[in-house]
């Protein structure tokens, strides 16, 4: 499936979308080069969740802990700081990734190998014309 987000007026329409595709999903990893929008897209997710917290990029904490409008649980990763994947396992990732919580990870390159096998890739590509594209993988 693929979204289109025109603007950045449209990100939570296309997050809304987001939510309707994932279904039953807990797991979801987001790939893009850098200033591809992956924390502005994944803040809009959580904004139309009902978080009502700051939402911002985990980048020196790697994982954020939020909650939706409902009382659950979201985690919000960013792996970029990492050098291992080994080093995932020192913040408990296993604990959160099977927790069946809602996950969010950006930077997932890094833990590759130990993503549970259940997590939907999504990449999210900048057009020539500033527009977004997010192609959610099964």
């Amino acid at each position: 499936m693929t979204i289109q987000i025109s603007s950045l007026s449209s990100i939570h329409e296309a997050a809304r979308q987001f939510i309707d595709a994932m279904g039953d999903r807990r797991i979801f990893a987001f790939y893009g080069k850098m200033g591809a929008g992956k924390t502005t897209f994944v803040k809009a997710i959580c904004e139309e969740l009902g978080v009502t917290d700051v939402i911002n990029s985990p980048t020196f904490s790697i994982v954020n802990e939020y909650i939706d409008g409902k009382g659950r649980e979201i985690y919000h990763f960013d792996f970029y700081r990492l050098k291992r994947a080994s080093e995932a396992f020192d913040i408990g990732f296993d604990d959160y990734a099977y927790s069946g919580a809602l996950c969010l990870m950006e930077w997932p390159e890094i833990v590759e190998e130990i993503l549970p096998e259940e997590t939907v890739r999504v990449s999210i590509t900048e057009l020539e014309d500033g527009s977004r594209e997010v192609t959610i993988g099964d």
